[in-house]
């Protein structure tokens, strides 16, 4: 095997590997996911401050929390599906068709909801409905960010690949903020009782301009030039990978585990908790999450471009050491209800997420080869996703429910950041890595070092 010869560093201007340039590629990947995780947080916001009101009021507070948080949980078991469906699709007839379908599914359930009667004009049916377009949020994003996780990676040159898969974790985090900044703004305009009545509607509402303009990128982008160049499409791409990578998908989901279950805990249960238990201001919450979401985006950048020099896998071991013991001090700082220390829980643990993020949109394409890689990378991140986050907020509600106290959600938290230190202690690392490899062997075993280019 030859010594890799490190590729000139090109701007996001330069061409890509197959002559495309990079800039209209990295601006369809963020903006894409930036698009469809503000669909998805907008959910989990509305969840925290209010909607068992709407959906579930005869179940009480709690009882309406734990109904929210449990449909929220529903879109994460969609989103496994979602990435086996698009995942075939996008591995037998390409990258971009695929990624236009997922947008375009999410977007339209997005808006429904904002359109759903409540429970009070619709009875049961309201809540069945929430669920069955719940749902197809989890499918449209299953199919997301395995996609366009791909489209960077497969156009990006191989020394540079962790930092252009930046752009698509700045995607979440844009998401993120968009999503929380319209629900601070509707609490500064509008009273309690006219943001339970309609307010809420809004965030879902003004998603069809944001999907109208995703659309209008995405259709502009070309294939991908590693599947373009692909003459082995896989008959079954999910029987393959389940069949011949499956040890590699369980690894790598366990991996991203702690970071779905970090992200969730601080995002979703920290501000209920916050707000209706420890009697934290709403919008001093959300304005900690505006911000958090910032250097959230900030720390991934950086974490992105140092797996390119470190490598993937000692990134992501480190940033989940971090994140073990961060979990320990979350919840004792929030609890303290001093706005300072309240601010370093939470801005300190979106900060800990965009390092433990940051490198996995180069990492999961780079441990598949390309015959079925959207299936392998998405799979794998929303397997994640489901352990990791459909879960989290569920246990924490519970835990503190059982204890009075959210002391205990942090030892879980540092129980799930454990296991997912020893998934990434088994896995290959793949800085460098080819992206043309056409069998497993080529990629190298689980646990030894992937093939590099020569």
């Amino acid at each position: 095997m030859g010594v890799m010869t490190p590729a000139p560093a090109r701007t996001p201007d330069a061409p890509s590997p197959g002559g495309a340039s990079l800039r209209p590629v990295a601006v369809a990947a963020l903006i894409g996911t930036t698009i469809e995780y503000y669909d998805f947080f907008i959910y989990g916001t509305a969840a925290a401050l209010g909607f068992g009101r709407v959906f579930f009021p005869e179940l009480g507070r709690t009882g309406g929390l734990l109904a929210s948080f449990s449909v929220y949980a529903v879109a994460f078991a969609g989103r496994p599906l979602g990435a086996l469906l698009f995942g075939h699709f996008g591995d037998r007839l390409g990258r971009k068709a695929t990624l236009v379908a997922s947008l375009l599914l999410m977007g339209l359930s997005t808006v429904a909801v904002g359109l759903l009667p409540g429970y009070g004009a619709w009875g049961f049916w309201s809540p069945a409905a929430l669920v069955l377009l719940r749902t197809l949020q989890g499918f449209g994003l299953g199919g997301e960010w395995g996609g366009a996780a791909l489209l960077l990676a497969e156009n990006a040159p191989p020394d540079r690949r962790g930092r252009y898969g930046a752009y698509l974790q700045l995607g979440p985090c844009a998401g993120f903020f968009l999503a929380t900044g319209v629900f601070l703004l509707l609490s500064e305009t509008l009273g309690e009782q006219t943001f339970g009545s309609w307010g809420w509607r809004v965030p879902f509402l003004a998603s069809s301009g944001l999907v109208a303009v995703g659309l209008f990128v995405r259709m502009r982008i070309t294939e991908t030039p590693v599947f373009a160049d692909e003459r082995e499409r896989a008959k079954a791409p999910a029987l393959e990978v389940l069949r011949e990578h499956g040890r590699t998908v369980l690894l790598a989901g366990g991996g991203t585990m702690v970071g779905y279950a970090l992200f969730y805990l601080t995002t979703t249960f920290s501000l209920a908790y916050a707000t209706e238990q420890l009697g934290v201001g709403r919008n001093l919450m959300l304005a900690l999450l505006m911000g958090g979401a910032v250097l959230k985006g900030a720390a991934a950048w950086c974490s992105a471009g140092l797996s390119d020099r470190w490598g993937r896998r000692r990134t992501l071991q480190f940033a989940t050491v971090v994140s073990i013991g961060w979990a320990l001090l979350l919840f004792p700082l929030l609890e303290t209800v001093r706005p300072p220390l309240v601010a370093l829980a939470v801005v300190g643990a979106l900060v800990v997420l965009g390092c433990l993020f940051g490198p996995v949109a180069a990492y999961l394409p780079e441990l598949f080869p390309t015959r079925v890689r959207y299936t392998g990378a998405s799979l794998t991140y929303n397997i994640g996703g489901v352990v990791g986050g459909a879960t989290a907020p569920l246990v924490a509600t519970r835990l503190t429910g059982t204890y009075g106290t959210a002391e205990p959600v942090g030892w879980y938290l540092a129980g799930l950041g454990v296991v997912s230190l020893l998934c990434l202690c088994a896995l290959a690392e793949t800085r460098g890595s080819t992206l043309d490899a056409r069998s497993r062997r080529a990629l190298g075993g689980v646990g030894g070092t992937a093939a590099r280019g020569s």
